[in-house]
């Protein structure tokens, strides 16, 4: 009979340590050894002693029973005390870091694994947090968290935004939660233009922090354009692209209240956008039709594969969109092709614009290569922490195939003699 083993100890079956041991943070159901350290009678989100096959400790972790990722590591040390002070370490560290590259408080303070709270995600938009918990181990520990939150950085308000989707992975209600004074909406700053982002009704944590870098990078590529901005959401892409100078900007997004607030967003900043409400495939196809054309258009879906079982669906629309973005270039037009699914590998979303690039009879040249901003840092461990991509593409005419504008060396026109 194997020896005895106190609740409190979960134990791993031979060898499945080893990735821990290289800095993962994550254990599945099927390596965990059930016949010393049963896992089904341990209660959702309760702390456990990590150890090897042989007794040797791991640190520590918390569990799920119920979910196939079963445990998330939080600190190497077996006999840790997960309590307020242990928050706000986590919290200050993850502070000093975006303090040395933002001069603003905008921003992804943690990013769960890659900032060592794994489940937790907390954006920071000035005194007021807003705060996604995505397991239960850290629903579990939520006062802790709480109190953490509240002693490193005294906030006006904390929004728990725990209504993803993901949540009903681990058995976990949905909720919106308020802890002291949270304002509907607060106004941020990104690259000299003013935003206004929802506290509640937003998407997500309401913005999208991720993107920041890849939208600076517009300023090599947007003066004097016309940029077109599908799945805008509220306006990010457009008008961070008129305050680079821009000619003019349009936003396409399913949301009617999104458009309402790229419009306010616009007004606020002393600009105007165009906001076309379609679902975004529909919108560019119906604005070709209509003769329109665009010197940059930025595709920036929503996650188009969350599964892995959805992935040719995924890559299919993934090649539908650029497709029809491309369709809408001026000649040497850029595109702006992003996606934020992990399961689509950034070689699958090259080989997407290669041959969505030749059906559309454009060529088209990768000029960079965007990722996540440095406050969604990367897990070396764990590459599921990488997800968002962005390429920056310059497009032309297949050899042989210019079109009238480019033969004649003429301007680009709205008009639909700058199809190719």
């Amino acid at each position: 009979m194997p020896a005895a083993v106190t609740p409190a100890v979960l134990r791993l079956k031979p060898q499945e340590e080893r990735r821990l041991r290289a800095g993962h943070a994550w254990v599945y159901s099927n390596e965990i050894d059930t016949a010393q350290t049963p896992l089904k009678p341990i209660a959702a989100g309760t702390l456990v002693r990590l150890e090897d096959a042989r007794g040797r400790p791991l640190g520590t972790a918390y569990v799920n029973p119920h979910a196939l990722l079963c445990a998330r590591l939080l600190t190497g040390q077996p006999d840790a005390v997960i309590d307020a002070d242990w928050f706000v370490r986590r919290f200050r560290t993850a502070a000093n870091l975006r303090e040395r590259i933002y001069t603003q408080p905008f921003y992804r303070l943690i990013y769960g694994e890659a900032d060592g709270v794994p489940g937790l995600v907390v954006d920071r938009y000035g005194d007021v947090f807003v705060v996604q918990i995505g397991t239960a181990g850290m629903e579990n520990l939520k006062a802790q968290l709480i109190d953490g939150l509240t002693q490193a950085f005294a906030p006006r308000g904390i929004v728990l935004r725990n209504d993803s989707a993901s949540r009903e992975a681990e058995g976990l209600p949905l909720y919106v939660e308020d802890i002291g004074e949270v304002p509907e909406i607060v106004v941020i700053d990104e690259g000299g233009v003013a935003f206004e982002i929802a506290m509640r009704g937003g998407q997500k944590t309401g913005w999208f922090f991720d993107q920041r870098d890849n939208r600076d990078r517009l300023a090599r590529y947007v003066k004097g354009a016309r940029v077109l901005d599908t799945f805008s959401y509220v306006g990010a892409w457009a008008l961070r692209a008129l305050g680079l100078g821009a000619a003019e900007a349009t936003c396409i997004d399913s949301s009617a209240s999104a458009l309402e607030a790229a419009t306010r967003n616009a007004a606020r900043n002393g600009m105007t956008v165009e906001t076309i409400k379609a679902q975004a495939l529909d919108a560019m196809k119906q604005l070709a039709t209509d003769g329109r054309r665009f010197d940059v258009v930025i595709v920036d879906p929503p996650a188009l594969i969350k599964r892995k079982r959805d992935h040719d669906e995924g890559l299919g629309l993934y090649g539908r969109l650029n497709r029809a973005a491309l369709n809408l270039l001026t000649p040497g037009g850029i595109l702006v092709s992003c996606s934020c699914s992990h399961h689509l590998e950034p070689a699958e979303l090259q080989r997407v614009l290669l041959r969505e690039s030749r059906a559309a009879g454009r060529q088209v040249s990768i000029l960079e290569q965007g990722g996540q901003g440095p406050d969604h840092p990367v897990h070396p461990a764990i590459p599921e922490t990488r997800y968002l991509k962005a390429f920056f593409c310059a497009t032309r005419a297949q050899d042989g195939d210019a079109s009238p504008q480019a033969r004649s060396g003429g301007k680009h026109s709205n008009d639909a003699s700058g199809e190719e």
